[in-house]
C-alpha cells in the first residue's frame, strides 16, 4: 500500500519560499509512489483554543478528544491521524512561527488527557508511529539563525511529537528575503527533495 504523506502549511504567501520547499519534499515522496497531499491554514476555517479543556476530559478516544468548536479542525486532525509522514511548514516571524501555525498548534491540546483531577496532562499515545520533516525559513543567514533564533523549528519539533511524528529532517533556509518574489536555489531544491527521501524511506 503507498504511503500518505501530508503538508501543513503556516504561510500567509502561497507560492513563497515556504511553499516551494514543501512542494519539493511532496515531489520526492510522489516520486517513491506516496500519496501526497497539502493543507494551508491560510484556508482554513479555525478557531481559537478557549483552554475550556473539553477535548481533554474525554478518556478512550482514540488519538484526540473532541473539541467544543464546529469549524475546520477535525477533518484536518482526522487526515492527519490516517498519514504515515507529516511536513509541517512555517516561516519564522519575529523569532517563532506564524499566527497561522500557532493557532493550529494550540488546538493540539485535544491530544492529550487532562481531567480536572489531574495536575499535568497526558499524552494519548506515547508512541511516534509516523515520521515528520519540519520546515521553516528565516530573512537571517542560516548559521547565525540557527543559533540565535531557535523557536521555529523547536516548536514544530514539539508539534511533530503531538501529532505522533518523530522528526527524521529538518530544513532551516537562511537568507530568504533578498528579493520580493524569491525562487529556491538549485541546490535549495535538492536538500529539500532529499528530506522528502528520508520522509518516506
Amino acid at each position: 500500500m503507498a504511503k500518505k504523506v501530508i503538508a501543513i502549511v503556516g504561510t500567509y504567501r502561497k507560492g513563497g519560499i515556504t511553499d516551494q520547499i514543501v512542494e519539493e519534499i511532496l515531489r520526492a515522496a510522489a516520486d517513491q509512489g506516496a500519496q501526497t497531499s497539502t493543507i494551508h491554514l491560510l484556508d482554513k476555517h479555525i478557531e481559537f483554543c478557549t483552554n475550556c479543556r473539553t477535548c481533554t476530559q474525554q478518556a478512550d478516544t482514540g488519538t484526540h478528544g473532541k473539541c467544543v468548536h464546529d469549524d475546520d479542525m477535525e477533518a484536518i486532525l482526522t487526515e492527519i491521524d490516517a498519514v504515515d509522514g507529516i511536513i509541517l511548514a512555517s516561516p519564522t516571524n519575529f523569532f517563532t512561527v506564524t499566527a497561522l501555525m500557532k493557532r493550529f498548534i494550540e488546538r493540539l491540546l485535544c491530544y492529550a488527557y487532562w481531567p480536572w483531577q489531574s495536575g499535568i496532562p497526558k499524552p494519548r499515545s506515547k508512541q511516534a508511529t509516523k515520521k515528520a520533516v519540519t520546515v521553516t525559513s528565516t530573512a537571517c543567514p542560516a548559521p547565525m539563525a540557527k543559533l540565535l533564533i531557535r523557536g521555529t523549528p523547536k516548536m514544530l519539533k514539539i508539534t511533530a511529537k503531538t501529532l505522533g511524528a518523530k522528526v527524521v529532517d529538518k530544513i532551516y533556509f537562511g537568507m530568504v528575503a533578498m528579493e520580493q518574489h524569491q525562487q529556491l536555489t538549485e541546490k535549495q531544491k535538492q536538500r529539500a527533495y532529499k528530506a522528502g527521501l528520508h520522509l518516506v524511506s
